[in-house]
């Protein structure tokens, strides 16, 4: 009996040990997390792909950053930008931009580079449409 409550502690302790995010794209094992520097710190840095958004179902949950999440505020997940920067999202379909601070990690789907918030989605018309291709640049 006493072996068994052991190895029940034992699992529960090694389960702990595990950071929750371990599966999530862009975390680093070898640094115990998602990386400090990151491409985004080079002179010019853009990038451009397909941007989503997200919203309702997330309202007040905790983003990665530690700040709870508002739809209503002009934020931004991205895979590897520092928490705190500030990038000019524009939607190349209609020229329309937002400035937006990463706050968040993500997107979780492969072929999308950005989740805006839904205000910043709405302010470049993304609402509706569910992704669109933009340029994303640093503030």
């Amino acid at each position: 009996m006493r072996k068994a409550a052991w190895l029940v502690v034992s699992v529960l302790f090694i389960g702990c040990a595990i950071h929750p995010d371990s599966n999530r794209p862009g975390f680093d094992r070898d640094i115990g997390g998602y990386p400090n520097e990151s491409h985004s710190q080079a002179v010019g840095y853009s990038e451009s792909g397909m941007v989503s958004y997200y919203g309702d179902q997330f309202q007040g949950k905790r983003t990665a950053s530690g700040d709870r999440f508002n739809k209503n505020a002009l934020t931004a997940a991205h895979r590897t930008l520092p928490f705190k920067t500030k990038i000019r999202v524009t939607n190349l379909a209609n020229g329309k931009s937002v400035v937006v601070e990463i706050n968040d990690r993500g997107p979780f789907s492969k072929n999308r580079i950005l989740d805006l918030s839904q205000a910043a989605a709405a302010k470049i018309d993304l609402i509706g449409h569910g992704t669109t291709k933009a340029k994303i640049t640093m503030e």
